[in-house]
């Protein structure tokens, strides 16, 4: 199984996380870390192996990643990247819809709301911060980009899927972090070598996982918010945090949907004192 994660960006595709998730037992990985294990299985996991790919995805470069990104582009690439590798969840760090106009809340959904995001979708074209506003409608173009390609919005906090269904699932690194028990990665602009550094070893040491390159700021945000999509793939209920309320049609837009987070593994049971 692999999942595919993406930290979006909408001004330059060089600003693109982009990392594939995947369990992949190897000789070396098997050496340097310890396996994880799942209670969902019963078993023991081998560690994720995360593969960073290049923000372009694929192909020589052209005029389309010199200037701002096109969502349309940007979904097709994401797109043929998951069908050559038979992909099924992808994780993405950006809304995926506004807020509902019965949700509640005045300026937020549901999701947003309950994890006091930093921004917030209100309804239709209305953002908090107004800054936001940009990358916001983006992100949700994307999301619509992929749904034309046949994939769509996680609708249930059931675990997904059948293996013909292909998922979106909307991810919050900030929050991710901290559902780890970890301290959230500083922004891109305030974050040095030596944060990347600090946070990079405190997630392996709670989640096991190799890369075969030191991730950038992106990357790494893209590796934590992939976590809770390859927990959802691996039907792994202890290892997903599902907040918000199900993504739905309303008035011609696409309003609310899920935030998904990683859990931390259970801690291995130390029976040494029946002895």
């Amino acid at each position: 199984m692999a999942v595919l994660s993406v930290d979006l960006a909408f001004r330059r595709w060089s600003d693109l996380g982009i990392v594939v998730l995947d369990r992949v037992s190897t000789p070396e990985a098997d050496r340097r870390l310890t396996p994880q294990f799942s209670l969902a299985t019963n078993a023991v996991q081998p560690p994720i192996a995360c593969e960073i790919l290049p923000s372009i995805l694929t192909g020589p470069s052209s005029e389309y990643d010199c200037g701002p990104i096109d969502p349309n582009i940007l979904a097709g690439r994401l797109n043929h990247l998951c069908a050559a590798r038979g992909i099924r969840v992808m994780v993405l760090d950006g809304p995926q819809a506004w807020k509902s106009r019965t949700n509640g809340f005045d300026h937020s959904r549901v999701s947003e709301r309950q994890l006091n995001t930093a921004a917030k979708t209100g309804l239709p074209g209305v953002v908090k911060p107004v800054t936001y506003r940009p990358f916001a409608e983006f992100c949700l173009d994307v999301y619509d980009a992929l749904c034309r390609r046949g994939w769509r919005r996680l609708e249930s906090r059931d675990q997904p899927c059948s293996p013909t269904e292909r998922i979106l699932v909307e991810s919050y690194p900030f929050a991710a972090w901290k559902s780890l028990g970890l301290k959230p990665l500083p922004s891109k602009r305030r974050a040095k070598v030596s944060d990347l550094a600090e946070a990079y070893g405190a997630l392996r040491s709670v989640i096991p996982f190799t890369t075969d390159r030191p991730p950038n700021h992106d990357q790494l945000q893209a590796i934590v918010g992939g976590l809770s999509g390859l927990a959802l793939d691996e039907r792994n209920s202890n290892g997903a945090h599902i907040v918000g309320n199900p993504p739905r049609r309303e008035d011609g837009h696409w309003r609310e949907g899920y935030i998904v987070l990683p859990a931390p593994p259970p801690r291995p049971v130390n029976l040494r004192w029946l002895h």
